[in-house]
């Protein structure tokens, strides 16, 4: 038998969870617990009452999920948040954050898989925070071209801003929000970005500081994480897993 401790106690540990200083609400690690038995791991990107309703409806009896629950935490367990939770304990899902931790993991973290997918690899940190790099920086022999070709192929909907160099020695990588990231490629030698998502005014700055902006979508450039993490449990403890898709087009 597989115990909800044993799947808790080996992600605090792999992702290293208590090294990061993330937002309160991230709350990374266990959040709902179960019956303490596990037969079936689940992944997700959010924690969200379609989500949960889904895990369950798979026999996903402990659920991964990137976003957690307790953003805007404390409120009252009434309402949309009961039915979260109300779903959870109904279906005897356990729920297992992992926010920052799982974005800047070298092996199973969102920006290194973003990395390797596009057949480069992480070496620099990018983004750190608190002594913990966030993102990670990739040595580059694509052409700007074959970058936004390769992206284009991997994701539904990609967003090219291009005012960079057209054969980028470096791309850096930033799961999400990139709008933190920005201002720190000047600083780290580097104009090009793979992110998920920019507020409006960075298309100003990429203008006037010669950068390649390339938008992903925050969705679909944060489900590797989770995915990684759970196909390494289910190989570790001899369990299924699935990934639960929500669409999300965001």
């Amino acid at each position: 038998m597989v115990t909800l401790a044993q799947l808790a106690a080996y992600c605090d540990k792999r992702t290293r969870c208590t090294a990061f200083k993330d937002a309160p609400g991230a709350w990374n690690g266990l959040q709902v617990a179960n019956d303490g038995r596990v037969t079936k791991i689940g992944a997700a990107v959010d924690a969200g009452l379609v989500p949960f309703q889904k895990a369950v409806a798979a026999g996903v009896d402990f659920l991964l999920v990137h976003h957690g629950m307790y953003w805007d935490m404390p409120r009252p367990l009434t309402g949309p948040v009961y039915d979260r939770i109300a779903t959870l304990v109904r279906g005897n899902c356990a729920l297992y954050s992992s926010h920052l931790p799982l974005d800047a993991h070298p092996q199973l973290g969102n920006n290194a898989l973003l990395a390797r997918q596009l057949g480069l690899k992480p070496a620099q940190p990018f983004l750190v925070r608190d002594g913990e790099s966030i993102g990670w920086i990739a040595g580059s022999r694509l052409k700007r071209t074959a970058l936004r070709a390769k992206l284009e192929a991997l994701y539904p909907r990609v967003i090219a801003i291009e005012c960079g160099a057209a054969a980028p020695r470096a791309v850096a990588f930033c799961s999400g929000s990139g709008n933190s990231a920005i201002p720190e490629l000047a600083r780290a030698g580097v104009d090009t970005l793979v992110t998920g998502e920019l507020r409006e005014e960075w298309f100003n700055v990429a203008q006037e500081q010669r950068l390649n902006l390339y938008l992903c979508g925050h969705y679909t450039t944060e489900v590797h994480g989770v995915q990684a993490l759970a196909a390494e449990l289910a190989r570790k403890f001899g369990l299924p897993w699935e990934f639960i898709a929500t669409a999300n087009p965001l």
